[in-house]
């Protein structure tokens, strides 16, 4: 099969995955556009939004369109790390004791972290671990994970009382941050309608685990033009204060840019952006697209700028008018 049939069959296999989440989820394209990207190439989402719109029911949904295991941990500050990744239980067999390790939730294809700033540091830590290492170790042995795994985790940015906000070195582990809104009136209304009566519309199941990881093979074999490639290490370098790339909010505002990781979620999720576009190759809109979703999280501003009420969404937009897409040295030839 040549290259363009391939691109042609993933965007059709992801327009279907999105036609049939679209049965349930009303509104919110952005959101299931790059929750998809997560999971097709393999990297964490972490959503952010007020109780009620829709978080956990998107994700139970998109469990409903792939047919893999589905596990739902619910983050409380009782929780504690062998709830998540299983603990040694004793089993008795022809007289003799023996201990046997016991998987935990976190042994699925598709987890659901709901309100991952609810539980304490300590357990927050074992779900990052794992989400890093695709395993878990317990007891000097380590268990692999049945690929695909991808976490997708909520949080309430409005309820701070009892909760334990993810350090900056622990949010660097999701690809994307994402932010949900409230939805606009036809939106209400067409839920409302949906929700309210006697007829529940649920997801149908479009592809299996083993397609999914075919997409994600192919989505990692998409070329990127080394001057994009370098526009990528631009703009991340054009959110650090201290360096001669950055754009002058971020000198005033920022105290920490982006780490490399920024930079790699960009470029994995542009190329199945071009993908699921028909392209196979990236373009520079399938850059900028993704640029907010994966830096957002990774800013940290200073004093200053949160005393201004600076957002960082604002920041990455002036970093990328003030990086141009294509070198000085390129536009010369």
């Amino acid at each position: 099969m040549d290259i363009e049939q391939q691109a042609r069959e993933f965007a059709e296999t992801v327009a279907k995955l999105k036609a049939e989440i679209a049965k349930v989820i009303v509104g919110h394209a952005e959101i299931v556009d790059k929750t998809l990207i997560g999971f097709v190439v393999g990297g964490h989402i972490l959503l952010e939004g007020v109780p009620g719109l829709g978080k956990t029911m998107l994700v139970r949904t998109l469990a409903d369109a792939v047919d893999v295991s589905f596990s739902r941990i619910q983050f409380t500050p009782d929780l504690m790390p062998a709830d998540i990744t299983g603990t040694n239980i004793v089993v008795e067999e022809e007289g003799r004791r023996r201990f046997e390790f016991q998987k935990g939730p976190i042994f699925g294809n598709i987890i659901l972290a709901d309100e991952i700033n609810r539980a304490t540091p300590k357990t927050q830590s074992a779900l990052l671990e794992a989400m890093q290492e695709s395993s878990v170790t317990f007891a000097g042995q380590t268990f692999r994970f049945e690929p695909p795994f991808f976490v997708l985790a909520t949080q309430n940015p409005i309820e701070m009382e009892g909760t334990y906000p993810l350090p900056e070195a622990q949010l660097d582990r999701f690809m994307f941050k994402l932010d949900v809104k409230s939805p606009s009136v036809a939106e209400l209304a067409k839920i409302f309608e949906g929700t309210t009566g006697k007829d529940k519309v649920l997801a149908g199941k479009v592809v299996d685990g083993k397609r999914i990881l075919e997409l994600r093979a192919l989505a990692e074999q998409v070329p990127i033009a080394q001057h994009l490639n370098e526009y990528v290490a631009r703009v991340v370098l054009a959110t650090h204060p201290e360096s001669p790339e950055a754009a002058p909010i971020v000198k005033q505002f920022v105290r920490v840019g982006s780490s490399p990781r920024g930079g790699q979620a960009i470029i994995k999720g542009a190329k199945m952006v071009a993908l699921a576009r028909g392209r196979y190759n990236v373009s520079a809109d399938d850059i900028r697209e993704c640029a907010f979703p994966a830096l957002r999280h990774r800013l940290i501003l200073n004093f200053e700028g949160e005393a201004e009420g600076i957002k960082p969404d604002e920041v990455i937009s002036k970093v990328l008018e003030h990086v141009p897409d294509i070198p000085e040295r390129v536009r010369k030839l």
